[in-house]
C-alpha cells in the first residue's frame, strides 16, 4: 500500500538544501538576527512580486492582519466584516481589537465572501471588510471594492492561501492579491504556497501612511530604540525565516504553476464522478491551489476515513464554520444562519496536492476515490 504525505516537506528541502544553507549560514556568521538586513531585502523583494510600494514583515499571518486592523484605527464598536467559512484567525485578529467581527455567508463557487451578503451585513458601525482568497482562489475583487469605495470602507485582504493568486481588475488587467485593497495580509506558515521554516507573516500596502505605522506597530510602537510613540507590538519577522523566503520566493511563480498543472490532472479524473464537485477556477481569476478542496456531496466523512487507511493523508477545512465555533458564541448565531458556510463545512475535502507530488500520487489518489463510490 502506497503512503502519501499530505504535504511531504522533505522533497522540498531536498530540493533548496544547497541553496538554503548558505542563506542561514551567513546570518548565522553575521549574527544580525533582529531586522537585519535579509528581512529589508525580503520586504523589497515581496513588494515588488506583489506590484505594491511598501511591505512590513512581521511575525505570523494573524499578526499581519491584526495589525493591519490596527492601523486602519479599527477599534472597539466597530464592525468588521468577515466571510464564515475560513480558518479562525481571520475573526481572531478582528476580535483582538475590541472590534466585532460580523459573519457573511460565501459563494458556493468561489468559497469566498459572497458580494450580495456583505451588502445586507453593511451598517453604520461596518468600517472594514476582510476577503478571504480561500484556498488560493481570488475573493471577487471587483464587486467587493466597489461596495467598500462607494460607502468609504477599509479593504483588508487576507491572502493567506493564496500567494501569487491574480484577477483582472476593471481596466482588464491582471492584478495579484493583496494589491487591490487598502492592506493585503500574508502568511508563511510552512504549508502555504511560500512558506517559512516556522512562523512568519507580512503585510503590503500603497499607503505610506499605514506603512509607517506598521514599522511602528510591529516593533513596540517605538520611533528610535527607546522612544515608544504608540502602544505597539513585538511581531518581527525573524531574520532567519526572511533568509529562507528569500531564496524559496524565486520559485513561487514555478511551483504554484505546478500546483495548476496538478490541479488539472485532478480534475481529469474527477470531474466525471457524480458525488463530488471538483473546485473551479472562475473567468478572470488566476486560481493558485493551495489546497484542492473537493466537494463530497454526501458520505465525505466516510470517504476521508476510507483514504487515510489507505495511505492517503487528507484532511478537511474547515469541518465548523466559524460562526457556530464554541469561541464565537458570544456574538449569537445560530445554525442556519448562514447556509452556504455549513454546507461547505460538511462537504469539503482536501486531497494531497503540492509542488513535489507525482502524477502517479495523484492518479492512484483519484482511483481510490472512484473505486469508494463503487462499493
Amino acid at each position: 500500500m502506497k503512503r502519501i504525505k499530505f504535504i511531504d516537506f522533505r522533497r522540498e528541502y531536498n530540493f533548496l538544501k544547497d541553496k538554503i544553507h548558505p542563506a542561514i549560514d551567513k546570518i548565522i556568521t553575521r549574527g544580525n538576527f533582529i531586522l537585519g538586513e535579509e528581512v529589508q531585502k525580503f520586504e523589497s523583494a515581496f513588494s515588488h512580486f506583489c506590484n505594491t510600494r511598501y511591505a512590513v514583515g512581521v511575525n505570523s499571518g494573524t499578526d499581519a492582519l491584526f495589525l493591519a486592523l490596527r492601523a486602519s484605527g479599527i477599534e472597539k464598536g466597530d464592525e468588521v466584516i468577515v466571510p464564515a467559512f475560513t480558518y479562525a484567525a481571520t475573526v481572531l485578529a478582528v476580535v483582538y481589537t475590541g472590534a466585532k467581527p460580523v459573519f457573511c455567508d460565501v459563494d458556493l463557487e468561489t468559497y469566498s465572501l459572497s458580494p450580495q451578503d456583505v451588502i445586507t451585513k453593511i451598517t453604520s458601525r461596518t468600517k472594514a471588510i476582510i476577503p478571504v482568497h480561500l484556498y488560493g482562489h481570488p475573493a471577487p475583487m471587483p464587486e467587493l471594492l466597489r461596495i467598500a469605495r462607494d460607502r468609504k470602507l477599509t479593504v483588508i485582504e487576507d491572502c493567506a492561501q493564496a500567494h501569487g493568486a491574480r484577477w483582472r481588475n476593471s481596466n482588464g488587467k491582471w492584478q495579484v492579491v493583496g494589491s487591490g485593497g487598502d492592506l493585503g495580509c500574508f502568511s508563511f506558515y510552512p504549508t502555504k504556497n511560500l512558506g517559512c521554516y516556522g512562523d512568519g507573516g507580512i503585510v503590503v500596502t500603497d499607503n505610506k501612511k499605514l506603512y509607517r505605522s506598521l514599522l511602528m506597530l510591529r516593533d513596540y510602537g517605538r520611533r528610535s530604540k527607546y522612544q515608544h510613540t504608540i502602544i505597539g507590538y513585538n511581531s518581527r519577522l525573524d531574520t532567519v525565516q526572511a533568509g529562507i523566503l528569500g531564496v524559496k520566493l524565486k520559485y513561487l511563480n514555478s511551483w504554484n504553476k505546478r500546483r495548476r498543472e496538478l490541479a488539472t490532472i485532478y480534475n481529469s479524473y474527477l470531474k466525471d464522478i457524480p458525488e463530488v464537485v471538483i473546485p473551479r477556477e472562475q473567468k478572470g481569476y488566476y486560481h493558485v491551489y493551495h489546497l484542492y478542496p473537493l466537494r463530497v456531496k454526501y458520505k465525505r466523512d466516510e470517504l476521508y476515513n476510507y483514504l487515510n487507511t489507505r495511505g492517503i493523508q487528507c484532511l478537511i477545512h474547515y469541518p465548523i464554520p466559524c460562526h457556530l465555533q464554541p469561541a464565537f458564541k458570544y456574538l449569537g448565531y445560530k445554525r442556519g444562519d448562514l447556509p452556504n458556510s455549513e454546507k461547505l463545512a460538511r462537504e469539503v475535502l482536501s486531497l494531497p496536492l503540492y509542488p513535489f507530488i507525482t502524477k502517479d500520487e495523484i492518479e492512484y489518489i483519484c482511483l481510490t476515490v472512484k473505486r469508494f463510490f463503487r462499493h
